[in-house]
Formats: C-alpha cells, sequence, structure tokens
C-alpha cells in the first residue's frame, strides 16, 4: 500500500520510517509469497502490474474495514456526547466538509464527529449498512432503506491551463474540443460516463492523454498542462483557481451530488443539521467562484 501510494519505494520507505533497501527487500519477498508478478522492472524502476493493482485493491478494501472498527470503537466511547459519522467522497473532501464541519460544530459544539473518506461506491454501501449516518456522494442510490438528495447540480464546465488558446474564451462549444487532450477521471466514475456522453452526442471523442481518481488530481494535471478537463464547478480546488481558466461550456450537461442517509435514522436531528450546512457550504462556494469570475451567472444560478 505504501508503494503505490506513494509511486516510488524510496517513498514508499520514507513512509515507512525503513531504508529503501528493506522496503525493496520487503516487495520481493511479498511476491515470492504469493506467487504473482506484481512488478515490472525497468532497471531501477518499478511499475505495478494488473496482478499487482488487484491485490492493492483488496489490501485497501480490508485496510478500510479495520479503520471502521476504529471508528465504531471511538463512537461507541463518545455515545454519551452524541455523535455522527459521516462519509465523503474524495471531490468533496476539501473545503467544502471543512466549512459545512465549521457550521455545524457551531452549532453543535458537544457533538463527536467522524468523517471517512471513500469512493462513492463505499460510501452508499455503509450508509445502506447503517455503518454511517450520512454520506456525500456521486452515485445514484436505489436502496429502499436510504433517503437520497440531491444538491448542487450545475453545468458541467471547462477547465484548461492558464496560458492555453481556450482560456480566454467565455465559452467553448464540445465540438470545438475536437483534438485536444483530456484529463479524464477514472473509465469506471459516474461523471467520466456522462461526460463521454455529452461529448459523443457532439461528435466528439474523449481523446484521453491520463486519467485519475480524483477531481484534485485532474485539476492538478490541468494546471500543470497536460490536458484539459471537464468537471463540476465545485470540485476545482482552491489553491488552483489561479493555475487553471474555467470556461463555460454550452451547451453543457447538469451534475450534482448527493446527500444520502438510512431512512430511519437514529440521530435524525443532527443529520438533518449537518445536510444544511453541507448545502450552505455548496452555496457559499459557488458564490466565491461566482464573484472571482471563474464561472458565469446562469452556471451557478
Amino acid at each position: 500500500m505504501a508503494f503505490v501510494e506513494a509511486g516510488t519505494v524510496s517513498r514508499a520507505a520514507d513512509a515507512l520510517r525503513i531504508s529503501q533497501p528493506a522496503a525493496s527487500k520487503l516487495l520481493i519477498t511479498l511476491e515470492m509469497d504469493t506467487e504473482l508478478q506484481l512488478f515490472e522492472r525497468d532497471g531501477r524502476r518499478l511499475t505495478l502490474t494488473t496482478q499487482g493493482m488487484r491485490l492493492y485493491q483488496e489490501i485497501d478494501r480490508v485496510f478500510a474495514g479495520v479503520e471502521q472498527i476504529a471508528r465504531a470503537v471511538d463512537a461507541i466511547r463518545q455515545e454519551e456526547r452524541g455523535r455522527l459519522l459521516v462519509g465523503v467522497m474524495p471531490a468533496l473532501s476539501g473545503p467544502l466538509i471543512r466549512r459545512a464541519l465549521a457550521g455545524f460544530l457551531t452549532r453543535h459544539p458537544d457533538v463527536y464527529v467522524s468523517v471517512t473518506e471513500r469512493s462513492s461506491q463505499f460510501i452508499a454501501d455503509w450508509v445502506n449498512r447503517r455503518q454511517l449516518d450520512v454520506g456525500i456522494v456521486s452515485r445514484n442510490t436505489d436502496e429502499a432503506s436510504v433517503h437520497a438528495e440531491h444538491f448542487s447540480i450545475q453545468s458541467l464546465v471547462c477547465v484548461v491551463p492558464v496560458g492555453h488558446h481556450l482560456a480566454s474564451r467565455e465559452s467553448v462549444a464540445p465540438n470545438e474540443l475536437k483534438g485536444q487532450r483530456f484529463v479524464a477521471f477514472s473509465p469506471n466514475s459516474v461523471i467520466r460516463v456522462q461526460v463521454e456522453k455529452l461529448l459523443e452526442e457532439h461528435g466528439v471523442g474523449l481523446d484521453v492523454a491520463l486519467d485519475a481518481t480524483t477531481a484534485k488530481s485532474v485539476c492538478e494535471f490541468v494546471a500543470a498542462g497536460l490536458g484539459i478537463a471537464v468537471v463540476h464547478p465545485l470540485t476545482i480546488a482552491e489553491h488552483l483557481r489561479d493555475k487553471v481558466s474555467v470556461v463555460q461550456l454550452k451547451p453543457s450537461s447538469p451534475f450534482g451530488f448527493q446527500l444520502c442517509r438510512p431512512r430511519e435514522s437514529r440521530n435524525s436531528l443532527l443529520v438533518d443539521a449537518f445536510c444544511e450546512e453541507v448545502k450552505k457550504a455548496a452555496d457559499d462556494s459557488l458564490s466565491s467562484l461566482l464573484a472571482g469570475g471563474m464561472i458565469q451567472p446562469e452556471v451557478a444560478s
């Protein structure tokens, strides 16, 4: 896990506070023990194989379960104070959740809050199993035991590097993006599917230069000049707003997020209060983008 998430053996060793030779030996031993080819070697450089990625995904699920147990223990200890278990997708785990929690804890200072950052699929499943009180997701859920409320439905926008030839445009049509190299979300993500559909409707194929699992990474790659992207305006990281330009996509496609919660919640008043703060934080973030001129009024309406 350290190697996959850090990107190199050296950084993985630093994260684990061991030497690089020790980390390399552990990886070699893992391959021998599992009898799987987990890495391809090009000189001293390691890259993950398909088998390696599958093993990482399984290990990640195990670690996620262990983290849930630890959070459950903490939650039981804090039961008398009141508690709120929140799940949030990575794209909204930055300023939005920070603003929402600041408002919520101002109103409910004695409540214990635990925040889990995972993909929408994990979050929706844990809400359905009542392991979380509320989740912020992008994926629709049709579970009868879960109530889902849409929020921040906005037109998707095109994000380009500062200095890109489209950066001076107020708007661009989807068919004008033909031939552009894209930084895309991972193939199984909801927004990737919607962006591909939108472009295909206008005769444009998604020419992917690289893909990433989080909006933060997508926008960072755009800022680095590696391509352009189509995103929800709420997912544009604040620290990148002077490094990218936002161009309105017309016609665009509406995309939003969901607040999901168990229909029979043990602490519905706290969940209600938190959901109000999330929607307020989303409105405030969009107002900030509007005031800064990054999106136009018709997009934020």
